[in-house]
């Protein structure tokens, strides 16, 4: 897919690339599983290269560091992280990753293809997927005979480093003059990091709506304007500010971000759109689709005030 496609600010598109892992059971045969990582999130794919343990290293799943051209770089085995064995193979692939300001690679044990969809393909996946799982789960989609898992990455490496651990970082909590007069709608499809928003928002004294995926968050919005109109009303006057994420099932933020922009009565609610993919592309992305301010995740802990700055310009308030 070009990168113009991509930056289409109606097309709701993405690439996935599909990896396996080969699993090796307990009878001895393999078993393939299938999963999906973001093209965003990827800077390359290489061959398994010399690796340099780490002393003390706590999770056997950590292989090590190695150099990439003057970098020095953690390596995760995926299938270990996974809880399973993975065959050796001698086409064994590694896949570099940078997101949320982090590069890390992961092993697996081949990289097939790269598939060009639209975010409505992904589907979320259910209670029982995310249990069994560990919940690193992020999406599922089905393609012809097999199913891919979309595996939540930074979940993944944010149980090896605490400090990438959203859900663990201090947030800004002191109370905002007004905030009760203020209604938040976020959208985001973790659901670990959904509720230390919502929580921290609620404690600086916001009222605050949280959903799990953008076709969620239009679905809320849609039931609310007609319960506004129905008052003489409108939405704008009960809800007051959206925070989306980007990466969702079913409709992602940028799309999520368009569809209010062009919509009357809806254009002008201010978006923040905070994400673990806020490179210069997306960003570019995010402008064209009228995103008010567009903040990393490891920036969680001032969003606060990112809030009271977008109250302040947009709502005169």
């Amino acid at each position: 897919m070009s990168q113009n496609s991509l930056l289409n600010v109606s097309n709701n598109e993405l690439e996935i690339i599909e990896f396996i892992i080969d699993e090796k059971q307990p009878d001895g045969k393999v078993y393939s599983g299938h999963y999906g990582i973001n093209v965003a999130k990827v800077l390359e794919i290489i061959r398994l290269p010399n690796i340099t343990s780490v002393p003390s290293k706590c999770d056997p799943s950590v292989l090590g560091t190695f150099n990439l051209r003057g970098r020095v770089l953690p390596i995760l085995n995926l299938a270990a992280w996974l809880g399973k064995e993975m065959a050796t193979e001698e086409n064994t692939k590694v896949i570099v990753t940078e997101f949320s300001g982090v590069q890390a690679a992961f092993m697996v044990s081949s990289v097939t293809s790269i598939h060009r969809m639209t975010w409505d393909r992904i589907e979320p996946p259910n209670q029982y997927v995310q249990a069994y799982s560990r919940e690193s789960i992020t999406g599922v989609l089905r393609i012809q005979d097999r199913v891919l898992f979309i595996l939540d990455m930074e979940k993944i490496l944010a149980s090896l480093d605490s400090t990438l651990d959203m859900s663990q970082v201090e947030v800004d909590t002191s109370p905002v003059e007004g905030a009760g007069q203020f209604h938040l709608l976020v959208a985001d499809d973790s659901s670990s990091l959904r509720n230390v928003m919502q929580s921290s928002l609620e404690k600086s004294g916001f009222q605050v709506t949280a959903v799990g995926s953008g076709r969620a968050a239009w679905d809320f919005l849609m039931h609310t304007r007609e319960e506004a109109q129905a008052k003489g009303k409108e939405l704008t006057d009960v809800v007051h500010l959206v925070i989306s994420d980007i990466e969702m099932p079913e409709m992602d933020g940028h799309m999520l971000t368009a569809k209010i922009r062009e919509t009357p009565g809806l254009s002008t609610l201010p978006i923040i759109l905070f994400s673990s993919l806020i490179t210069d592309a997306l960003y570019e992305k995010g402008v064209k689709v009228g995103a008010d301010r567009q903040v990393s995740k490891p920036d969680l802990p001032g969003l606060n005030k990112i809030i009271r700055e977008v109250i302040s310009e947009k709502l005169n308030k």
